[in-house]
């Protein structure tokens, strides 16, 4: 039999972190914190946490426990609800930015929570709740606790989480497919290029502007009447730009007379797009024709490339390319926001081989791509099958 209960009736916590100065480099007694990318692909990742000084009392407090689950309550209104699971023996301090879940476990399974905010139900109910803002929601504790949750039986709850975590590990192995092709083309790059700042191989070297015929960022409308529509034009923002990758899986959309307005923002093949602020900084993409037609935000540069001097792929994978995304990032203005200009992009040096030697490098890549395209299709499936799977677990 399965029972309904609110989530306040199992939680035994629920809270903010601790506000403490965070740093990118650990130094000697500094412990790990979390901070909002903290959740990553839908587990915590301690490669996307900082470093903070805390006193062992803080220690006691907001150290985190095995079966606590970081909750993203201030996020985009796409990430909003997104969570982790903590089962490390790493210690792992709670951070301001996210809210602690923990729960009794002698009635409720941690990893079965987790799931069931996962499910797609859950998320959409979330994104309804949440209090919006530009380019970021808000939910407060009560509208987390007032969820009403399906609740088996503790054995049926564990094998319900272990049959979800089988399947959330063929997802697993699928992003680690996609990034094993990106670290073969990293050090495919590296062998024919070397190290792009320092540039051993002694290739001609020129600022971005002049291998470009325009360098601009879009633009978001905010005009009286404007809504986002259910069909229409492409909206792409910094998170449809991933490494490498443009993600248009969760679209926006505006409508063709907003579109025709929005000259300077307007998408054309090849164009190469960088994100300019936020954590997203310095990921970039390619715009292909499934992204046609289509206008980008003010979060991200346009870079429409002079293919009699760069091969657009070439020059995505240098802007990826490790040591060159440490020159942009060090040109970052520490605000409200992290953000690096378009001054910053115009200026960056770009080594410039000789096209015959790019173009191979581009076919590399092209036969990679073919690759990932052949994947593409059992990808989907496992994705179906792992939305599927909580979908009968929690609404069956």
């Amino acid at each position: 039999m399965t029972d309904r209960v609110l989530l306040e009736d199992i939680v035994t916590k629920i809270g903010n972190g601790i506000d403490a100065e965070q740093v990118d480099q650990q130094s000697n007694g500094m412990l790990p914190i979390s901070r909002i990318e903290t959740i990553w692909n839908g587990a915590i990742d301690f490669d996307r946490v900082k470093f903070a000084h805390v006193s062992q009392k803080e220690i006691e407090k907001y150290a985190l426990k095995s079966g606590d689950i970081l909750f993203s309550h201030i996020n985009s209104p796409e990430h909003i609800g997104k969570t982790g699971l903590y089962r490390s023996e790493q210690t792992l301090i709670h951070g301001i930015n996210l809210l602690l879940i923990r729960v009794d476990q002698e009635k409720c399974h941690p990893e079965y929570l987790d799931y069931y905010f996962k499910s797609k139900n859950v998320r959409a109910l979330f994104r309804a709740r949440c209090k919006k803002a530009v380019n970021q929601a808000s939910l407060n504790q009560p509208d987390v606790l007032s969820l009403e949750i399906p609740l088996p039986p503790l054995t049926e709850q564990k094998r319900i989480a272990s049959l979800l975590r089988r399947a959330d590990r063929l997802r697993a192995l699928r992003r680690t497919a996609h990034e094993l092709g990106e670290s073969l083309l990293q050090s495919v790059f590296l062998e024919m290029f070397g190290n792009v700042v320092k540039n051993e191989k002694g290739f001609d070297v020129y600022p971005f502007e002049e291998l470009s015929t325009r360098i601009t960022k879009g633009e978001s409308p905010n005009w009286q009447g404007f809504s986002y529509e259910e069909s229409g034009v492409l909206f792409i923002t910094s998170e449809n730009v991933l490494w490498g990758t443009l993600d248009i899986s969760s679209p926006k959309y505006i409508s063709e007379k907003f579109h025709n307005k929005l000259k300077r923002s307007q998408l054309a093949k090849n164009d190469l797009l960088i994100n300019l602020v936020g954590a997203s900084i310095g990921r970039a993409a390619l715009v292909t024709d499934d992204a046609l037609p289509a206008n980008i935000n003010q979060a991200v540069a346009t870079v429409s490339i002079d293919t009699t001097k760069l091969n657009t792929y070439f020059a995505l994978y240098q802007i990826l390319n490790p040591y060159k995304q440490n020159q942009l990032l060090g040109n970052i203005v520490e605000s409200a926001r992290a953000n690096i200009s378009l001054t910053n992009i115009s200026e960056l040096n770009l080594i410039v081989p000789p096209l015959n030697l790019q173009e191979e490098f581009a076919g590399v890549v092209a036969r990679v791509e073919s690759l990932r395209g052949r994947m593409s299709e059992s990808t989907r499936q496992v994705e179906g099958l792992f939305e599927s799977l909580l979908a009968e677990a929690f609404n069956g």
